[in-house]
Protein backbone atom coordinates (compact mmCIF):
# COMPACT_ATOMS: atom_id res chain seq x y z
CA UNK A 1 0.00 0.00 0.00
CA UNK A 2 1.14 3.56 -1.18
CA UNK A 3 1.32 6.30 1.42
CA UNK A 4 0.38 9.39 -0.08
CA UNK A 5 2.19 13.07 0.48
CA UNK A 6 0.82 15.98 1.64
CA UNK A 7 2.47 19.08 -0.74
CA UNK A 8 3.87 21.02 1.48
CA UNK A 9 2.65 24.45 2.77
CA UNK A 10 4.14 27.72 1.59
CA UNK A 11 4.02 30.92 4.26
CA UNK A 12 5.31 34.53 3.44
CA UNK A 13 6.21 36.72 5.59
CA UNK A 14 8.39 39.18 6.73
CA UNK A 15 11.93 38.48 8.66
CA UNK A 16 12.63 39.47 12.19
CA UNK A 17 15.40 37.92 12.90
CA UNK A 18 18.96 36.63 11.56
CA UNK A 19 21.04 36.64 14.88
CA UNK A 20 21.59 32.67 14.84
CA UNK A 21 23.87 30.89 12.65
CA UNK A 22 22.13 29.34 9.10
CA UNK A 23 18.39 30.20 11.33
CA UNK A 24 15.96 33.18 10.81
CA UNK A 25 12.73 33.85 12.29
CA UNK A 26 9.97 34.89 10.10
CA UNK A 27 6.89 37.15 11.52
CA UNK A 28 3.46 36.74 10.04
CA UNK A 29 1.06 39.23 10.41
CA UNK A 30 -2.45 38.76 9.86
CA UNK A 31 -6.20 40.43 11.17
CA UNK A 32 -8.34 37.93 13.27
CA UNK A 33 -11.93 38.83 14.38
CA UNK A 34 -12.97 38.24 18.14
CA UNK A 35 -15.75 35.79 18.25
CA UNK A 36 -17.98 38.25 20.67
CA UNK A 37 -16.93 41.91 20.60
CA UNK A 38 -16.57 41.76 16.62
CA UNK A 39 -13.28 43.71 16.91
CA UNK A 40 -11.06 42.77 14.21
CA UNK A 41 -7.50 42.81 15.99
CA UNK A 42 -4.03 42.66 15.12
CA UNK A 43 -2.02 39.18 15.46
CA UNK A 44 1.07 37.55 14.72
CA UNK A 45 2.81 33.92 14.63
CA UNK A 46 6.69 34.21 14.74
CA UNK A 47 8.13 30.31 12.56
CA UNK A 48 11.95 29.78 12.64
CA UNK A 49 13.22 28.19 9.31
CA UNK A 50 16.63 26.88 7.91
CA UNK A 51 18.52 29.39 5.81
CA UNK A 52 21.40 27.54 4.38
CA UNK A 53 23.24 30.65 3.25
CA UNK A 54 22.72 33.36 5.24
CA UNK A 55 20.98 35.33 2.66
CA UNK A 56 17.91 36.98 4.57
CA UNK A 57 17.95 40.29 5.53
CA UNK A 58 16.30 42.00 8.37
CA UNK A 59 12.99 43.37 6.87
CA UNK A 60 12.69 40.76 3.91
CA UNK A 61 9.59 39.46 2.59
CA UNK A 62 10.28 35.87 1.77
CA UNK A 63 8.97 32.53 1.23
CA UNK A 64 9.51 29.17 2.88
CA UNK A 65 7.86 25.65 3.25
CA UNK A 66 6.87 23.01 5.07
CA UNK A 67 9.87 20.73 5.76
CA UNK A 68 11.38 17.48 8.17
CA UNK A 69 11.84 18.66 11.98
CA UNK A 70 15.71 20.12 11.62
CA UNK A 71 15.40 20.89 15.53
CA UNK A 72 13.44 21.34 18.23
CA UNK A 73 11.61 24.25 17.10
CA UNK A 74 12.54 24.87 13.34
CA UNK A 75 10.44 22.78 10.77
CA UNK A 76 10.39 25.38 7.93
CA UNK A 77 13.16 25.47 5.11
CA UNK A 78 14.08 29.08 3.16
CA UNK A 79 12.55 28.98 -0.66
CA UNK A 80 12.89 32.14 -2.33
CA UNK A 81 12.97 36.24 -1.52
CA UNK A 82 9.63 38.32 -2.59
CA UNK A 83 10.93 41.29 -2.05
CA UNK A 84 14.47 42.86 -0.53
CA UNK A 85 14.20 45.35 2.44
CA UNK A 86 13.83 48.94 2.33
Amino acid sequence: METLRKAPKLITGVVSSTAMQKTAKLEIIYMEQHPLYKKHMKRKKTLLFHDENEVCVVGETVNIVECRPLSKSKHYRFVSKVENAS
